[in-house]
């Protein structure tokens, strides 16, 4: 029982330590492509806003929108926002990404350049 006691304090620093880590990976955001996420963000409705209280999740057209998901789903949830958006507004022809708004009247097309982008179209936006 002595050599219990010994290692209790270890093991819960440790049992700690790996709890902590675990939540941390699992709150991380998704790797995002530079070029093509910034393209896309300016036609996107939602933002993070940054609030003394903490961020919480902004819809650019509708100020009555705001979603305050905790720490640990902050961005798991903003994803989900912004993929349910571009299933909506998105279209990808080939290498080509075009986006519309609301009344389904394109407002921009950009080109993929390489493998990279256009796997993250596919994976990250389900295009």
């Amino acid at each position: 029982m002595g050599s219990f006691k010994k290692y209790l304090p270890i093991a819960l620093l440790l049992g700690f330590l790996l709890f902590g880590l675990d939540a941390f990976m699992q709150s991380k955001p998704s790797h995002k492509n530079a070029r093509v996420y910034k393209t896309v963000q300016k036609y996107s409705p939602y933002y993070l806003d940054k609030r003394f209280g903490g961020l919480q999740i902004m819809h650019k057209s509708d100020p009555e929108f705001k979603e305050k998901p905790n720490n640990m789903t902050l961005f798991k949830e903003f994803e989900r926002l912004e993929k349910e958006w571009a299933k909506k507004h998105m279209k990808r022809n080939k290498n080509t990404v075009i986006i519309n708004d609301e009344n389904g009247t394109k407002i921009a097309e950009f080109s993929l350049q390489n493998k990279e982008e256009l796997d993250f179209v596919k994976n990250y936006y389900g295009l």
